[in-house]
């Protein structure tokens, strides 16, 4: 498996940030990725820095995003915005270097949030 940087996702994923008003992202910290020859059945996927390494790395926190090529680019931008939005919720606000699940403490699935805030940038056209 290979990656190389995606500057196209990093400029979507700051995009996407300033539109719904995620200010707590530290979209700096977000490193953008595509990747090609995956075996996986995913579109993307967010890998974090958890505390332990960052203490090892004298670092702070940060994310990276992985696009799947052979899965996301085949998308339409509807879609590749909604893939993007649901990696970016399992950031926490706090900017911790954890993951946040797929479910919330309410018992909402991110799913349903995702559709939500998709049609709310939609709106804001």
């Amino acid at each position: 498996m290979e990656w190389q940087k995606a500057p196209d996702i990093e400029r979507e994923v700051v995009k996407l940030a300033r539109q719904l008003n995620f200010d707590y992202l530290k979209v700096k910290r977000i490193f953008c990725f595509r990747s090609q020859g995956s075996k996986s059945r995913a579109r993307a996927r967010i890998w974090s820095l958890p505390r332990i390494w960052q203490q090892a790395l004298e670092t702070e926190a940060g994310y990276c995003l992985e696009v799947v090529s052979e899965r996301f680019d085949r998308l339409n931008q509807q879609q590749r915005k909604q893939v993007l939005i649901h990696e970016l919720l399992h950031i926490p606000k706090n900017f911790s270097g954890s993951l946040l699940p797929h479910r919330n403490q309410k018992g909402e699935w991110l799913d349903k949030r995702v559709r939500e805030l998709t049609k709310t940038i939609g709106k804001k056209k």
